[in-house]
């Protein structure tokens, strides 16, 4: 009997994947555990190991569809082997957390409604939305990883009442891309999966969060004398001192003297995580970007969060990544810095409250302000770095902002 390759649980919450590349085609022979396609979740690209050794008959799920856990993605068997998949859709077996009817359900949202992720919201989505007046935190997404659609929000509306409806007057909040008319010598470069997601995060999270922007210029003279002292000390632990985990050291000591900043807007009021997980943006080349989270990071020394730094990046850039390295973040650190930049205006990972920019670290010539009048103010050459801050507008205001930022600052500038 052929052996069904079906999709597994790559971890918790996801229920559905997209399928992304087929390694092996029809008639191919392929071994037990042998790369056979390639999926996608939440950004993260993973390996489908074939569960057993044979030809492969039957591919039923194409690239570039969405497949639910549990469902058939092809049949391996012996050559010639018949394969009967009449009747079998490549959804057919679902999770049991994916029934449909919950969608359904009750208008007044529990507290786990009002505080979950949104996930990406399309501009379609967000307009409709916006034009019956349908709070997206009520609405149950059938979609990838629980995304809402457009037939999700059409659905609510029938079933239930608009909270606060809109008048017809009232422009949409997204409008729909405008038809670009290509020309002779032209190159269309389609979407990857991943671009698609950021492009819908990016837009969504600019709707949902009024963006402002605070900064600041570190003097980064004692953690460079630092790193130069201890990165070899480091090294013979097989761990690269990079400049990343001082900023993510001083982020966690302003998340906790600001725990504000480690926070999320809901409609009935403003949520402070415990938790302290900080996303590290890491750079994918010309694929884009994906953001990796430390967990507990205000439990880290110096060195073990060097060594989650070197750990998450190393297995972002090779595509090792599992869905639940991304999810969770509390806050986001992103070094634009890497490539040259001073400064930047980053777009807030939502839900988070903030995100904190790193421009590139260089030499200027700076005044020594005179200590107490015992000495004149002297001049000096240090590597100075500039803080690019874009909070939430709707849970920190410029003072709040500026006191996390200016922690972050003293935390880097007094280094011991």
């Amino acid at each position: 009997m052929a052996t069904k390759v079906l999709v597994p649980l790559l971890g918790e919450g996801v229920e559905e994947v997209t399928i992304i590349k087929w390694l092996k085609k029809e008639g191919d022979s392929v071994n037990e555990l042998e790369p056979l396609l390639e999926v996608n979740t939440d950004k993260v690209d993973t390996e489908i190991p074939a569960p057993a050794s044979g030809t492969v008959l039957k591919i039923m799920a194409e690239e570039g569809a969405p497949a639910k856990v549990g469902a058939i993605l092809a049949f391996i068997g012996k050559p010639g082997e018949s394969v009967d998949v009449s009747g079998v859709p490549v959804s057919s077996i679902e999770a049991p957390s994916a029934e449909k009817p919950q969608a359904k359900e009750s208008v007044i949202p529990d507290t786990s409604h009002v505080t979950h992720d949104l996930g990406f919201i399309s501009p379609v989505v967000a307009k409709i939305a916006a034009e019956h007046g349908v709070n997206l935190q009520q609405v149950n997404g059938t979609g990838l990883n629980g995304r809402i659609t457009k037939n999700d929000v059409l659905n609510f509306v029938e079933t239930s009442k608009p909270v606060a409806p809109v008048p017809p007057a009232s422009p949409p909040i997204f409008h729909v891309t405008p038809a670009v008319t290509s020309t002779v010598g032209d190159q269309l470069v389609k979407h990857s999966t991943i671009r698609k997601q950021i492009a819908d995060h990016m837009v969504m999270s600019k709707h949902i969060s009024p963006h402002v922007l605070t900064v600041m210029e570190v003097d980064m003279n004692w953690v460079v004398k630092h790193r130069s002292a201890n990165k070899e000390i480091f090294a013979r632990d097989g761990i690269n001192l990079t400049f990343t985990a001082y900023f993510m050291t001083a982020i966690v000591a302003g998340l906790k003297a600001y725990p504000i900043a480690n926070s999320s807007w809901t409609d009935e009021g403003v949520l402070i995580h415990k938790a302290v997980n900080i996303g590290m943006a890491t750079s994918l080349g010309e694929e884009g970007l994906i953001v990796p989270v430390i967990k507990s990071a205000d439990n880290l020394s110096l060195l073990a969060m060097a060594r989650s730094v070197n750990d998450l990046a190393n297995r972002a850039r090779s595509k090792k990544l599992q869905p639940d390295d991304v999810r969770g973040g509390t806050f986001t650190l992103t070094n634009h810095g890497i490539s040259g930049s001073l400064f930047a205006f980053p777009i807030i990972n939502q839900p988070q409250c903030g995100i904190l920019g790193v421009g590139a670290m260089q030499k200027r010539v700076v005044v020594i302000p005179a200590d107490g009048g015992a000495s004149d103010d002297a001049i000096a050459i240090r590597p100075m770095v500039y803080l690019s801050f874009v909070f939430d507008h709707r849970i920190l205001d410029g003072a709040s902002a500026d006191a996390f930022l200016m922690k972050v600052k003293e935390t880097l500038e007094n280094w011991a």
